[in-house]
Formats: structure tokens, C-alpha cells, sequence
């Protein structure tokens, strides 16, 4: 247990630089973003209702308030969210094949390591899960501190509302995705993230298994994984047979937990028997 405790320290602290580049870029762009597109919008209706000779409450009734939402929409505000993700997303595979393609071939000392490749395998889906998650908490720490600054900066005729963390949430695609407002919702959402993850890892499994014929192999995979795990949603949209919400989602964690683990299980096989040092 304390090998893989460590191997899951030794993966983030590789990874720590370019996480705390994105941290800060987040603060930084959010932060700006609720300054500047604050006052552009402020300026914007100032300068309309000089053009159309409006008072306040003509403007208002008009064109509305402003509110959080206005800035959650913006590039400042989902730009570092999107640069994230794909930071992940691309670090699923460098987690990987840095180990092949560094100057020293990295791989050769760890799968030698006095260790069973499982935890390996693991220790790598654990870090990266965990910085999802880290990103995900320091969201939810700037949110508030946002919109508090946000609803300081506009006076208070042209403040529309002072939203909740929740609502902000609730009314934005992208946060409702990644800060679920159920339980529920954040197995669905997290789970299938996790799921995904799985699947690569096997597909880069083959890859290095197999080479070119194993990249076929990893896509056909994949492929599958993902007809089986949508199955149900796909049997629900025919119009032949209709599930219930709850019967809906408990397929889809059935179906979902099955596809985690055998990939898990069919990736640490594929790195214990047919990935050599």
C-alpha cells in the first residue's frame, strides 16, 4: 500500500509544475475576466441609454440586469476551464509514453520496480483523477470569491440579482457538468469520466503491446466499450422499449462500473504479460 501511495505522490509531483501553471492561470483569466467584461458591460449600458435617451428603469425594463452569468459565459471564465481539461486529457497519454520516449526510458525502472504492475497501472488513473478533482475544489473555492467581486462592481440599479454558487452552477452548461447538483449527477458525470480513462489506458496498453496492429485493436476497444456502455440510451431513444429515469441511471452504473473494471482488469493484464522490459 505504501508503494502505490508513493507512485501516486511520484506521478503528481511529475505533473505538479504544469498544475500549478494551470491553477494560476485560472485565478488569473477568471479574476480578469470579472473586471473587465464587468465594466464593458456596465459601459455598454451607459453608453445606450445616452444614445436612446433612457433612464435607468426605461433601460432595465428594456434590456434587463446584469448578473453572474453574463461573465460564466465568457472566454475569460471558460477558457481555463477548457485549457484544463485538455491539459488532462493530453497528460492521460504523456503519463504513458514519457516513460517510453524520455532520454532514459523511464518505463524500464518502473515496471522492474518491486512492485505488482497493478499498482502501477493504478497509482497513474489515481493521480490523474485526483488533479480532476483538485481543479474541480479550486473552481468551487474561486466561484464564490467571483461573484462576490462581481457583485460589488456593478451598482446596484443595474445588479439584476445576486446569484448562489448553485444557481451560478445550474445555469451554466459547462459548470453544471463539472460541479453536478446531485449526487446522483456527479456518479453519472465523474464515473463515466473515469470510465473514459480506463478505456484509454487499456487502448494505450494494446498500442505498446501490440504496436501498429495493437492501435487497431485499442480503436475497435473502444469502440465497443462505448456501444456497450450506450446501449441503453440508445434501446431508449428507438421509441421500442422506454426506461424510467432511475432505471436509466442504474443500467448506466451497472454498464459503466462492468466497462471500468474490465478495463482495468484487461489493462494491468496486457501490462503484466505482453509489455516487456
Amino acid at each position: 500500500m505504501m508503494r502505490y501511495i508513493k507512485l501516486v505522490n511520484f506521478e503528481i509531483n511529475r505533473f505538479s509544475k504544469i498544475y500549478l501553471t494551470l491553477l494560476l492561470i485560472t485565478v488569473l483569466s477568471q479574476f480578469a475576466g470579472v473586471l473587465i467584461v464587468t465594466k464593458s458591460l456596465i459601459n455598454d449600458a451607459k453608453e445606450t441609454m445616452l444614445q436612446e435617451k433612457l433612464t435607468e428603469a426605461d433601460y432595465l425594463s428594456e434590456y434587463g440586469g446584469i448578473d453572474f452569468t453574463h461573465i460564466a459565459n465568457t472566454l475569460w471564465f471558460l477558457g481555463p476551464i477548457a485549457l484544463s481539461a485538455v491539459a488532462l486529457i493530453f497528460y492521460i497519454f504523456l503519463i504513458w509514453y514519457r516513460d517510453w520516449f524520455g532520454k532514459n526510458t523511464f518505463i524500464y525502472r518502473l515496471l522492474m520496480l518491486p512492485t505488482s504492475r497493478l499498482s502501477l497501472y493504478l497509482s497513474k488513473a489515481t493521480a490523474i483523477f485526483l488533479m480532476v478533482l483538485g481543479l474541480i475544489a479550486w473552481q468551487m473555492i474561486l466561484l464564490p470569491l467571483e461573484n462576490a467581486l462581481f457583485n460589488s462592481s456593478v451598482p446596484e440599479a443595474f445588479l439584476n440579482m445576486e446569484l448562489s454558487t448553485s444557481s451560478i452552477a445550474a445555469a451554466n452548461r459547462v459548470l453544471m457538468l463539472i460541479i453536478p447538483s446531485t449526487f446522483t449527477a456527479f456518479l453519472l458525470s465523474y464515473g463515466t469520466g473515469l470510465m473514459i480513462m480506463s478505456v484509454l489506458f487499456t487502448a494505450i496498453m494494446f498500442e505498446r503491446s501490440f504496436r501498429m496492429k495493437g492501435i487497431l485493436l485499442g480503436l475497435v476497444y473502444g469502440g465497443v466499450a462505448a456501444m456497450l456502455f450506450l446501449t441503453p440510451v440508445f434501446i431508449n431513444n428507438s421509441g421500442v422499449f422506454h426506461f424510467y429515469s432511475i432505471e436509466l441511471f442504474g443500467l448506466l452504473l451497472t454498464l459503466g462500473i462492468i466497462v471500468t473494471g474490465l478495463s482495468i482488469w484487461l489493462g494491468s493484464w496486457l501490462l503484466k504479460n505482453r509489455v516487456t522490459v
